[in-house]
């Protein structure tokens, strides 16, 4: 199984959803979103969807939307993007040792996938996470991440539940690195705050180097 798909459409709601916006946004993608950065990255990065007017706009994940200011702004911070802000595909912003995708390809109605839909589209995860190379980590955005990338690898939930900051094994040679979600509600109300991000970030990428 190929970790992405652009002619994906085996969500009808989704295919449907997407259908409908490039009536209404016919210069938006409109399209399954695909990774972004290096396949043998040590670092991955999982969030939930894209947005409506950020990746399912330009075709590239958290670029230009709310969420992705925190994130690409964090990226740069720790040496792991060439810019601070990614606002489209041809900015010319390029990831250093990372990868970024998400759990859903496809830009659900208001960003709420369902359960069948983070399934089904959890063969592609699955088949991304198979490519990384011994000693990855991967750093999910929110429960949903969490969620699929352990049954991407099939690990039992019960034995890894989610906590922002909490680090998991996934099996002998990686690891997997919670954070909450750098969504807009998160960060306004200060569930999420920047200082809080950074050292999840950080932790992931010191484990991403750590192991040889």
């Amino acid at each position: 199984m190929a970790c992405f798909d652009l002619n994906c459409r085996r969500c009808p709601r989704l295919a449907a959803f997407l259908n409908d916006l490039t009536g209404q946004h016919p210069k938006y993608w409109n399209k399954p979103v695909p990774p972004f950065g290096a396949a043998a990255a040590r670092l991955l990065i999982v969030g939930l969807a894209p947005g409506r007017h950020g990746a399912n706009a330009t075709g590239r994940p958290f670029t230009g939307d709310f969420a992705g200011l925190l994130l690409y702004r964090t990226l740069h911070e720790l040496g792991l993007s060439s810019a601070p802000e990614s606002a489209s595909v041809d900015d010319g912003l390029e990831l250093i040792a990372c990868r970024i995708t998400n759990a859903v390809k496809c830009l659900p109605p208001q960003n709420k996938p369902t359960t069948a839909e983070v399934n089904t589209c959890n063969t592609y995860l699955a088949a991304e996470l198979e490519s990384l190379p011994s000693g990855a980590v991967v750093l999910a955005l929110g429960t949903v991440a969490h969620r699929a990338v352990l049954r991407a690898t099939g690990f039992r939930q019960a034995d890894r539940p989610f906590a922002h900051g909490a680090v998991h094994r996934l099996g002998e040679d990686r690891w997997l690195v919670d954070s909450y979600h750098c969504s807009r509600y998160n960060t306004q109300t200060r569930r999420l705050t920047p200082e809080m991000f950074r050292a999840a970030l950080l932790e992931a990428k010191r484990l991403a180097l750590a192991t040889p």
